[in-house]
């Protein structure tokens, strides 16, 4: 929230005020403040071990009235580092949204039964509330952060709600239940410490999760350096990989693979160039006609790429695109002149992606065409070049979704242009 908006900042003011207004009860003498103690510690350990610790804050919603629920929130809110800067102004907003968001949980929660009905001979029906209760919770985190997305990144209201909401409710749905069984424990004849035993499986699974979330981010740390590479190294394309990552997304998803096998092909398709790290710079950069020997040299990028990404393991089949993406259906491509279905399927969906972007962005040796001409001219190419099946996926979502690609190399390098070679879409450094 670096540089926040005046108008995100009011808005932290008023959901603060907000959060103020709910806690307004809390001097009553019937708060029982040893639960609120424990809990709060409980959550605040919570966040700090995993972030978003929302079953103790669910289970004090079940068994506190809304202003003692929403308390439990505050300290761990408060202490848990907070990325970025300001940090006080983010703090104050994760403290005030989870005070509101909890206060309305609680409040559903005991606007529809009886809140000492907790207890394991009321277990079945009581799922019913504590759905209610989860629901608000999910409800007024999803509308608070979608209004401060759209005030601090001018992102439209509607749009992030829809973003934020389906993605939320079902690990928050889990949450609930963690929450609903650790009241149903609390008051349980086993009393307070039976409910502690419910966290210890939820915290592993957790650290489990934030691992498997550090190793994926540090594939996607992996993934952009090597692009930033190719970047600095190949100006004139600039922006390529992750426009190609992006052309073969959509057709993967086109298609109908599954997620694992589209996120796998997006790789491909932001790597198939890393080959160029071993290109002497100045074939890339040349304005002029290449000789047949330069060009030879720079055929040799797919295996130059495969070599550098053969061992990265989490790459899967995106390695075979990788070495074999310039490839021809008719056996006329490079570097093996392998023809069919001897091409590897990825290889085949990154062929036509890189293509596409080819010609619809403006480079030193050709201007951007329309997508509707760079449409057409793959359409005439499958068969031959390309795989037909790959071209009108590519189609079919163009015409559903799209494609506004900037244009991104130097338009005054633009100036200076080589004819392609052979008149074939896609033929390109």
């Amino acid at each position: 929230m670096e540089a926040t908006p005046v108008r995100a900042r009011v808005y932290i003011g008023l959901v603060a005020l907000g959060a103020l207004c709910c806690l307004h009860t809390l001097p009553s003498p019937h708060i029982p403040w040893w639960a609120v103690v424990l809990l709060a510690a409980l959550y605040a350990g919570g966040e700090r071990l995993s972030g978003s610790f929302y079953p103790v804050l669910l289970a004090a919603a079940f068994l506190l009235s809304p202003s003692a629920a929403a308390l439990v929130a505050v300290p761990g809110a408060l202490i848990t580092p907070a990325g970025g800067r300001p940090q006080p102004l983010r703090r104050m907003w994760r403290a005030a949204q989870l005070v509101v968001a909890v206060w309305a949980a609680a409040w559903v929660y005991g606007a529809l039964g009886e809140r000492d009905a907790v207890a394991a001979a009321d277990f079945p029906h009581v799922l019913g509330h504590a759905g209610a209760a989860v629901l608000a919770f999910c409800l007024v985190l999803t509308a608070l952060d979608g209004g401060i997305l759209a005030l601090a990144e001018r992102r439209p209201l509607r749009r992030a709600w829809r973003e934020l909401f389906p993605r939320s409710l079902a690990p928050i749905a889990v949450h609930g239940l963690a929450g609903l069984m650790m009241a149903v424990l609390w008051r349980s004849p086993y009393g307070p410490v039976s409910a502690l035993l419910v966290l210890l499986p939820m915290c592993v699974s957790w650290w489990a999760f934030a691992q498997y979330h550090r190793e994926r981010a540090a594939h996607q740390a992996t993934i952009r350096a090597l692009v930033q590479a190719v970047d600095i190294k190949d100006g004139y394309t600039r922006g390529h990989s992750e426009r190609v990552g992006q052309a073969t997304m959509m057709i993967a998803r086109e298609l109908g693979l599954a997620d694992e096998r589209v996120e796998v092909l997006r790789f491909a398709g932001i790597l198939h160039d890393v080959g160029k790290l071993g290109v002497p710079t100045r074939l890339l950069r040349k304005s002029g006609p290449l000789t047949p020997e330069e060009r030879r040299v720079i055929e040799l990028h797919p295996e130059y790429g495969h070599e550098m990404v053969r061992g990265i393991s989490f790459l899967g089949e995106a390695r075979a695109a990788v070495l074999h993406h310039h490839e021809r259906l008719d056996g006329t491509g490079y570097p093996y002149g392998l023809s069919g279905s001897q091409i590897p399927e990825s290889a085949r969906v990154v062929a036509v992606a890189d293509a596409f972007d080819a010609m619809t962005s403006t480079r030193s040796y050709s201007r951007a065409r329309p997508v509707s001409v760079a449409l057409r001219e793959l359409e005439k190419c499958a068969g031959s070049q390309f795989d037909p099946r790959m071209v009108t996926a590519l189609v079919r979502a163009v015409d559903q979704h799209g494609w506004h690609p900037a244009v991104t190399a130097d338009e005054r390098a633009a100036l200076v242009l080589r004819p392609q070679v052979a008149g074939a879409p896609g033929a390109h450094r």
